[in-house]
């Protein structure tokens, strides 16, 4: 059967593997002279040179991929025709010259910060002369040149060695043949770039597993990490602009002007004798428009609206960022997604932060999801900085039945969980747990009967009244209600299961889902910050009575305002508020959104929003509570000169936070 294979297509795995092996020979030369594991176990090693050769084989095939094709249109030809053997050596040594090179700067950078080769490495280009003299006088440069110029005669000779081996096609292929082979190959090349069985390719993510910052960083493939964190190589804090707004920022949190520290330490005189539990749901697609309780006049959210008069609710919170990704890594970490390029949950810079989540001392930590962790790269804002965290996901579940591209639905997410939940309980182990909902979001896959729940047919909401609810179909709605229904038997299964009584729920939505400009919230639609504005509520009647908070609130005050409630002694690095506290009255909203397709920033107090482009720096000042969209920066210069002093603020401080709130500086 081997014999049979053409020799063009043995030439191409041929090298693919002799790249692999080189280029995993750096990953065992980085174990023995950088890694130190000493003290690591032998599985997570394991799991880390596995994971670590899956990030190899991905570079190798990426590597070859060009001269692949190239080999596989022209087939037996490129073994038979002297310019292609010159392309495949200049290629091939070039190839493995530039990968070296990387290789061996990623050791260099290693050794001096202890963290692999980054686009953040690049600021050393902005003083080229300083660098390149460190350069020399640190490291045998000359002896590497020569080295070099040695490797580069030693891959040109294998190079031509690998293709005079395979040279001679002896035999024609048909075209049917060809076709075959063409697309057996570029499918097994491609899923060696995916590298993953599951609905998500392998990402740099996959590697921050452990709590050991030394095996993650092991795992890491440098030249792949380099080019994922490279979009967001300018994506740093301007520190001029930054200590021109820290004094603001200072004055609204109460912090220390004379030195610069977001640290603000909680202690209480007296704790709870039993550690209450905390439960955090992140209600998909659910915004304050489509919910009955807030006005709209289909009746959406029963079990929700009935929960609000049970419950402490904000009705003026707001989400910074339309999207499911940003809303997780700002609810997660206390700082705000500001990222231009794709979410801050994508940026491999941002993922070591000083959290709260963390700081539940002697609780179980979970975070359930229907679908998979690696969705958007969200395992590594949960892993990196949450210790001892366990991650339910697709495949870690007794039952699973998967309903759309999402995974399993809410209802089995809810009811898994919860299965998870009375084992602690049994236990008297205090948990808290980040439940992660999706079925409110398209495709809307809903069950044709789930126990007490029937959708709705098409024919009983009527075409007007669809339209003034703003919902865009009756699948859309229908969405929405097995969210709710699902709400209301989670905590039903909590009763039975005995944890409902000493448990702090909390509820808020990750954004608003789409939908057509109404009579409804007119204002916030025409200002394009409908899909910001959600819902959150406290379900907790044992520690907090039920009440109406009208003050502003932002995503990033939801664990400052969960972990004062629950009485944990913590520190707060972020700039995230406790809701609850009555001297919090200067209480804002922080956005960052598009205008007219320019990234701005936005802050809501009281009544008044206003907005700041970042780039041609238009500014926008607006009321509410009035009919039109009136802009009164005009009108109220000093107010306007004061939300955008705290604006920037906000912008400037969630910026030096992202990069100077690691936990290695504590």
């Amino acid at each position: 059967m081997f014999q049979k294979i053409p020799k063009y297509i043995k030439y191409i795995f041929t090298n693919v593997a002799l790249l692999f092996i080189y280029i995993f020979s750096f990953r065992v030369l980085f174990y023995y002279l950088f890694a130190q594991l000493e003290n690591v176990s032998a599985l997570e090693i394991q799991k880390g040179f596995l994971l670590g050769a899956r990030f190899d084989l991905k570079l190798a095939v990426i590597s070859f991929f060009p001269l692949a094709i190239l080999i596989l249109v022209t087939n037996y030809k490129f073994l038979n025709r002297k310019i292609y053997q010159n392309i495949s050596r200049i290629y091939i040594i070039l190839a493995y010259l530039i990968l070296t090179l990387f290789f061996l700067f990623d050791f260099g950078y290693y050794d001096y910060l202890s963290i692999r080769l980054d686009a953040s490495s690049l600021r050393f280009l902005s003083n080229l002369k300083i660098s390149s003299q460190v350069l020399v006088e640190s490291y045998p440069i000359y002896k590497g040149i020569l080295g070099l110029l040695l490797l580069c005669f030693f891959i040109y000779k294998l190079s031509k060695f690998v293709y005079t081996f395979y040279k001679n096609q002896k035999t024609l292929i048909s075209n049917k043949i060809k076709a075959f082979y063409f697309i057996g190959t570029f499918l097994l090349l491609s899923f060696g770039i995916y590298n993953s069985f599951t609905h998500y390719p392998l990402r740099w993510s996959e590697a921050f597993f452990s709590k050991n910052n030394a095996v993650n960083q092991f795992t890491l493939n440098p030249v792949l990490y380099f080019f994922d964190s490279f979009a967001y190589r300018s994506e740093g804090v301007n520190i001029d602009e930054f200590n021109k707004y820290y004094p603001v920022i200072a004055d609204h949190l109460n912090l220390p002007k004379d030195n610069i520290s977001f640290e603000r330490k909680v202690t209480f005189d007296s704790t709870y004798t039993k550690k209450p539990n905390v439960v955090i749901v992140m209600m998909e697609s659910v915004g304050v428009k489509p919910m009955s309780f807030y006005g709209n006049p289909i009746n959406s959210t029963p079990i929700l609206d009935s929960l609000i008069n049970k419950s402490v609710s904000f009705p003026n919170f707001y989400v910074h960022k339309s999207g499911t990704a940003a809303s997780v890594f700002a609810s997660v970490t206390g700082l705000p997604d500001i990222e231009n390029v794709r979410t801050a949950s994508r940026n491999p810079l941002l993922q070591d932060q000083r959290i709260l989540f963390d700081q539940f001392t002697d609780y179980e930590k979970l975070y359930f999801l229907g679908g998979s962790a690696n969705w958007a790269n969200i395992r590594s804002i949960f892993q990196s900085n949450i210790k001892g965290l366990k991650i339910f996901e697709e495949g870690s579940y007794e039952t699973e039945k998967r309903a759309d591209v999402w995974g399993i639905d809410d209802y089995e997410l809810f009811k898994e969980s919860n299965k998870e939940l009375e084992k602690l309980a049994k236990k008297k182990k205090p948990f808290i747990a980040y439940i992660q909902t999706a079925s409110n979001h398209m495709p809307f896959t809903v069950p044709d009967e789930k126990e007490g729940f029937k959708p709705l047919a098409d024919s009983v909401i009527s075409n007007d009244l669809l339209k003034k609810s703003g919902f865009k179909s009756v699948a859309q709605l229908n969405a929405l209600r097995y969210l709710d229904f699902n709400i209301g038997r989670f905590l039903e299964r909590a009763k039975v299961a005995g944890y409902y009584e000493n448990t702090i729920f909390a509820f808020f939505g990750d954004h608003n889902t789409a939908m057509t400009r109404t009579n409804l919230y007119t204002k916030e639609s025409d200002l394009n910050i409908q899909s910001q504005h959600v819902p959150f509520l406290i379900h907790a009647p044992k520690f907090v009575k039920p009440q109406t908070i009208e003050k502003n609130g932002k995503l990033i005050d939801l664990f400052p305002t969960v972990i004062n409630l629950a009485k944990i002694n913590h520190t707060n690095y972020t700039l995230g508020n406790n809701l609850l506290d009555a001297n919090y009255v200067d209480a804002t909203s922080f956005v960052y959104l598009g205008i007219k397709g320019e990234p701005a920033v936005g802050l809501l107090k009281d009544s008044l929003y206003y907005y700041k482009t970042n780039v041609t720096h238009t500014i926008g000042l607006f009321n509410l509570k009035e009919e039109g969209v009136i802009d009164l920066k005009q009108k109220y210069p000093s107010k306007a000169k004061e939300m955008d002093s705290l604006l920037e603020g906000y912008y400037h401080a969630t910026k030096y936070l992202y990069f100077n709130n690691k936990k290695s500086t504590k």
